[in-house]
């Protein structure tokens, strides 16, 4: 190959602006045992492409992923746990439905009043916090009459109805 065009191409190349056939053309050049001296700098580059290109991966991948036997048994026992829980306090609770009397159902009663009531009055504090928004709307309706400036003649309906 000539010498002037390996050096164009060198030139090409480390612009960026090589194609894939020119590239195999200074991969040839650059892997015989006689190189230019003022050449010799580039060899090891091209070698080392040639030489990556028959590296292959060997190793083997762990195609399992490494979980936790700890986290499984521990989310199952609090399953276990939690249904157990559920299980006695569901039947301690039915047991005691049926011996309510009369006594327990009026403080219950009471005490549903009771919470109804402070909610009540929670409601009304907040409504009269919000109560300065009626005096917004009333200062906006005694203003409207500024609109009425940039029509003269929808002003002048007005008066005249």
């Amino acid at each position: 190959m000539d010498l002037n065009n390996i050096e164009q191409l060198i030139t090409k190349y480390l612009d960026g602006n090589t194609s894939l056939l020119e590239e195999q053309q200074l991969k040839r050049f650059f892997n015989q045992d006689t190189v230019p001296a003022h050449l010799e700098a580039y060899k090891p580059l091209f070698n080392y492409f040639t030489a990556s290109q028959e590296d292959t991966f060997t190793a083997t991948l762990p195609l399992k992923s490494k979980t936790n036997i700890k986290y499984k048994w521990l989310s199952i026992a609090a399953v276990v746990a939690i249904s157990f829980g559920m299980y006695f306090n569901w039947s301690i609770s039915a047991q005691d439905l049926g011996t309510y009397n009369e006594d327990q159902t009026q403080l219950a009663y009471n005490k549903f009043v009771q919470s109804l009531q402070m909610v009540s009055r929670n409601f009304n504090k907040g409504a009269t916090s919000v109560s300065y928004l009626q005096e917004l709307e009333i200062a906006k309706e005694q203003i409207s009459y500024l609109n009425d400036f940039q029509n003269p003649i929808g002003r002048t309906l007005k008066i005249n109805n």
